[in-house]
């Protein structure tokens, strides 16, 4: 429903989006991350044709956005709830952007109600905190009963309660066959909300697939007080890494037909007077784990799982 190919942007001599190609299938719900500066918003927005590539295609349910007849009815989006009319009310936001869906206008107060913020309803947006601006922009995302939803940031300044509702409004409409896009911050709730992954770093994708084979252990976890040392004779050797936080290395298992265990590892360790201090399997199922070791530094190589 959503398919990016080798989108690339520059902006000056600053190439920021490089060759990023994503697929996002009806009935699943995709988180997109990446440490700040990495692509994911210009991303977002060449998808929405809020900015223009300078190479590469993007389509929701196969058309580029500025192509749809009626975007809202196809695709929902949350990008800064900041840039909502502060003089409105909730309602009349709704109201007003349901008149532009071509939806009735008696939606606003169902989806108020489902956003929970029917008490809140013919407050000024401005009085709203961030959390029911959140809410409400949610609400405005899915007026026009759309069958995407694309939404930035969705959990900022939600409280636990908001979250936890959020995570199965979402998991609800993709149930009923919706596709869902998002991008997060918040590693722990991504892992319990979205079935596949896509990641960025510098612009570039590093690991894209279904969540449960990314996180699946097939490597080794190595930590060191002398970080550079050990990537010098990981290199040395030929073996591929990714550093990670607080002087860790992950070491994937097989690589290319030529299997590294444990003993090889801390053998080369051994002989060039390097310090482990841990060396054990990697952990299976712990997404901050792979987001660092992807992202803290450039990858070795990207790590690709058929969707």
């Amino acid at each position: 429903m959503i398919t990016t190919t080798a989108l690339t942007k520059s902006y000056g001599k600053s190439q920021v989006v490089r060759n990023v190609s994503l697929h996002c299938a009806p009935g699943t719900i995709t988180g997109f991350l990446g440490p700040n500066g990495a692509g994911k918003s210009t991303t977002l927005r060449m998808v929405l044709g809020l900015s223009r590539p300078d190479s590469g295609t993007s389509t929701i349910a196969g058309r580029p956005f500025t192509q749809l007849p009626n975007p809202t009815r196809v695709v929902g989006t949350l990008l800064d709830p900041a840039a909502m009319n502060r003089g409105r009310s909730g309602r009349a936001t709704l109201t007003i952007a349901a008149r532009m869906a071509g939806v009735p206008v008696t939606c606003a107060g169902d989806l108020l109600d489902r956003v929970g913020l029917t008490e809140a309803a013919d407050r000024r947006v401005g009085d709203y905190s961030l959390g029911m601006r959140q809410r409400l922009g949610i609400a405005q995302a899915l007026v026009g009963r759309p069958e995407v939803l694309i939404l930035d940031e969705p959990a900022n300044g939600l409280d636990p309660e908001g979250i936890a509702w959020m995570r199965g409004l979402l998991r609800d409409f993709a149930d009923r066959g919706g596709t869902v896009l998002l991008s997060s911050h918040l590693l722990h709730e991504v892992q319990a909300t979205v079935d596949h992954l896509v990641v960025i770093s510098r612009g570039a994708v590093v690991a894209s697939g279904p969540m449960a084979t990314l996180l699946a252990s097939s490597g080794l976890l190595l930590r060191t007080p002398q970080p550079e040392a050990l990537g010098q004779a990981l290199d040395t050797a030929g073996i591929d890494h990714r550093p990670g936080p607080a002087g860790t290395f992950t070491v994937e298992s097989d690589q290319g037909g030529a299997p590294v265990t444990a003993e090889a590892v801390a053998r080369l360790a051994l002989d060039n007077h390097v310090l482990l201090t841990e060396l054990r399997p990697s952990d299976s199922g712990d997404l901050e784990q792979l987001f660092f070791s992807l992202t803290a530094t450039p990858a070795h190589h990207s790590q690709e799982a058929a969707a």
